[in-house]
């Protein structure tokens, strides 16, 4: 690609994305966007002090029995519906960030009723409005990547996960602490794979269900160093509000938190 390409590309974002901001702009202060900022407002600290458990993709979480937290606080992501029979309950709150997750899971994520789901207003054209679903301002480009948001009433900010926004999330609910369950945080690629963007042609292996990116579906090439680099950052924003990220995943690669076996969890603190 040569720099005349280079440039024109990044012009065309850029013109793109200003477009976009003053989309937003406008609807946020409609009728729909005030009362959609209301909602968020309702949500500020709801759950101030209540533990929480976000759900992670990894195969790790086939082995974990979270049908005990029917009554806690839970986030999933993406294709957590693939499991909710086995779970036996829906997530508290269900969140999508990838583009390629809700074009190509649009049908069954806009089926979804009893969760109250948390989506980019960026990705109206798949996710619908509905009386379950929550649209944010979710910022994707931005300068000084990584940023995390402690008040997502006016602005989420893209991690390179989705992790990173349920814990933009979770902050926002007032949760402590809060629990990650299923973060294997390995993944293998396909060896041919030359583009960011993965057609799938085999079952997944890195996730909790074998039809999670199954054959035709899309993944991104993740970015192990790029998601690290949002933890990091979301554990400095809890901690210097004296609250905590626990890892309680069976086994996995994630270290940046400190780590807590999940059976000691199931007894609820008096």
């Amino acid at each position: 690609m040569n720099v005349l390409t280079r440039a024109r590309r990044r012009a065309a974002r850029e013109l793109h994305d200003g477009i976009e901001r003053l989309n937003e702009f406008i609807w946020w202060r409609s009728a729909a966007g005030r009362s959609t900022r209301a909602r968020l407002i309702g949500l500020r600290d709801r759950y101030r002090g209540r533990r929480a458990f976000i759900f992670g993709g990894g195969p790790s979480l086939k082995r974990t029995d979270v049908r005990s937290l029917k009554d806690e606080i839970t986030i999933g992501s993406n294709g957590v519906f693939l499991i909710f029979p086995e779970m036996g309950f829906q997530p508290t709150f269900l969140t999508v960030e990838d583009r390629l997750v809700a074009e190509d899971r649009a049908s069954e994520l806009n089926a979804i009723r009893g969760s109250t789901k948390v989506f980019p207003r960026d990705l109206r054209r798949f996710l619908r409005l509905d009386p379950d679903t929550i649209y944010i301002n979710f910022v994707r480009h931005y300068s000084g990547f990584p940023r995390f948001s402690e008040d997502i009433t006016d602005i989420a900010y893209w991690g390179g996960t989705v992790t990173m926004l349920n814990l933009q999330l979770a902050f926002h609910l007032g949760c402590d602490p809060v629990y990650l369950l299923g973060f294997d945080h390995e993944y293998k690629v396909p060896s041919n794979v030359d583009s960011v963007v993965i057609t799938s042609d085999r079952t997944d292996e890195n996730h909790f269900h074998p039809d999670y990116f199954g054959p035709g579906f899309r993944w991104h090439d993740p970015r192990l160093d790029r998601m690290e680099a949002g933890y990091r950052v979301a554990k400095h924003h809890y901690e210097r509000h004296g609250r905590r990220i626990i890892n309680a995943t069976d086994g996995g690669k994630l270290e940046i938190f400190p780590r807590a076996p999940y059976t000691s969890l199931l007894t609820p603190a008096p």
